[in-house]
């Protein structure tokens, strides 16, 4: 009897408290935001409309690459943005895609000089585009052999242009973060797709993003040493197979291409399409029988990937989740209810 009084005394007081507190979920304070990736910034209605309802404004945007040039035997910026618009109503995080093979190239000597080039250009497009930015984001997916330069660029670096310093963190580095070391950054941002095998099997799971392949990762990241943003996928691509063999993997060939009768059928397999003739598309060669398997992500995918991921990381306040990127069909997909419905899971 005294048990079922106390067990009654428990339920009670969880009551009451709901009472009191209202026993409301715990409101998400994570933010919205977009990268873009292309060449040339031009916004249509419609993209700038998800980037105003959906993330607020927020833009991640890519300003150059840097590379080495083989026939120079030097480093060099590459794909240089232009702005053919007024970004003044962004808020714009610059961010610079560093190639790994730079850093597998580069002598000690050399690394100063490029962390202050590489700041010194960044801080033309932005004065000339009127950019106030916060803070700079790198972008380089270094390996074991080349962390000790890439860690010696970001410091030169940080000393350079003294803001808020980033870095893309790819699933592998967070699980073999023993090996390939964690990089000398204010946060890190974490690239959560592109974590299966490329394959011509058409029964692979989906390759941008699937649970089974990530559940590999996620279980490192409670004690990984940065804080974490998160980047969620906004793209699909096409697999190009012939005779049991990966040729080629296509960004630019979507649903809307392979929808096309003329040129392709689809097979029993949904999301898999045969060529029915040789031709070509968009300067790209196809030969009959052809296959293309369509790897792509929706909302649904997006809430799952964010279910999954929110439960193994750790509390942080203010999380920025940004969608890669806001110039894909996948983006146009979706409104500005689905973004923040994904982003309030973090």
């Amino acid at each position: 009897m005294r048990q079922k009084v106390f067990l009654f005394g428990l339920i009670l007081m969880g009551l009451t408290s709901c009472s009191i507190t209202g026993c409301k979920e715990k409101k998400s304070t994570a933010s919205s935001a977009f990268y873009y990736w292309k060449t040339t910034f031009l916004l249509d209605k419609s993209q700038a409309a998800l980037l105003k309802d959906g993330a607020g404004n927020q833009l991640y945007l890519r300003l150059f690459d840097v590379i080495w040039d083989e026939q120079k035997n030097d480093v060099r910026p590459n794909a240089v943005i232009n702005i053919n618009q007024d970004v003044s109503q962004f808020h714009i995080v610059p961010v610079i895609y560093i190639t790994n093979k730079t850093f597998e190239k580069l002598t000690a000597d050399q690394i100063e000089p490029l962390a202050e080039k590489v700041n010194k250009l960044i801080n033309e497009i932005t004065t000339q585009n009127k950019v106030s930015y916060q803070s700079v984001q790198i972008d380089c997916d270094w390996t074991t052999g080349t962390k000790n330069r890439y860690f010696a660029f970001l410091k030169a670096f940080k000393a350079a242009n003294k803001k808020q310093l980033e870095a893309t963190i790819r699933l592998h580095q967070i699980k073999y973060a023993d090996r390939t070391g964690v990089p000398p950054v204010d946060k890190g941002l974490l690239m959560f797709y592109n974590m299966g095998k490329i394959s011509a099997q058409l029964k692979q799971r989906n390759s941008i993003y699937n649970a089974t392949d990530a559940s590999k990762y996620i279980s490192y990241l409670p004690t990984y040493q940065l804080p974490l943003d998160i980047a969620l996928p906004l793209f699909s691509w096409a697999i190009q197979i012939r005779e049991g063999k990966v040729i080629q993997l296509y960004g630019k060939i979507g649903q809307k291409e392979l929808s096309d009768r003329n040129n392709f059928q689809q097979t029993a397999q949904s999301n898999v399409y045969k060529a029915n003739k040789s031709f070509y598309l968009s300067g790209l060669y196809i030969k009959e029988n052809d296959l293309f398997k369509l790897e792509d992500v929706n909302s649904r995918l997006l809430n799952l990937a964010a279910k999954q991921l929110s439960r193994h990381l750790a509390h942080l306040e203010n999380r920025n989740i940004i969608y890669y990127e806001l110039s894909t069909v996948a983006a146009s997909a979706l409104e500005a209810k689905d973004i923040k419905e994904v982003s309030a899971h973090f």
